[in-house]
């Protein structure tokens, strides 16, 4: 699959990962103070922004940059950089879990595309978006 399919596969899930007009949205709202919802929305949409520069990256090879831009931007040495510890009391457990899973997934991402594969370094992008739908599909700013 080339570049192009991986991107609007990575859309294509976060957007079924809400729910559509009509059905029932049981995801649990957050409930946070005005300042650090405005501040997870725009560290969310960086983070999507970050994803898709790696996936462009993936594309023309360029492993290593992909891999340093994931641990800056999304693997655990960001936590510090995205106020993770601040905003973290206010997930509901499985939504915590998933962000905690997503860092981490992209941690091992960097790892694993500075090995070079295209095809590993795809699966382990995969492996950083399941956290990413996961969590929109259990919880919602409002």
């Amino acid at each position: 699959m080339n570049k192009f399919g991986k991107n609007i596969i990575l859309v294509a899930a976060l957007v079924i990962s809400t729910p559509s007009q009509g059905e029932p949205d049981t995801r649990t709202p957050l409930n946070l103070p005005a300042q650090m919802e405005k501040h997870l929305l725009g560290s969310m949409r960086q983070h999507l922004e970050v994803i898709n520069q790696i996936l462009g990256m993936l594309g023309r090879d360029e492993f290593t940059e992909a891999a340093e831009l994931a641990e800056a931007e999304l693997g655990m040495s960001s936590l510090d950089k995205h106020g993770a510890s601040h905003i973290a009391k206010f997930y509901p457990k499985a939504s915590a879990q998933f962000g905690t899973n997503m860092h981490k997934a992209a941690s091992r991402f960097a790892r694993i595309a500075e090995e070079g594969d295209a095809l590993v370094a795809y699966r382990a992008v995969g492996e950083i978006t399941q956290n990413c739908v996961g969590c929109h599909a259990t919880a919602k700013v409002r």
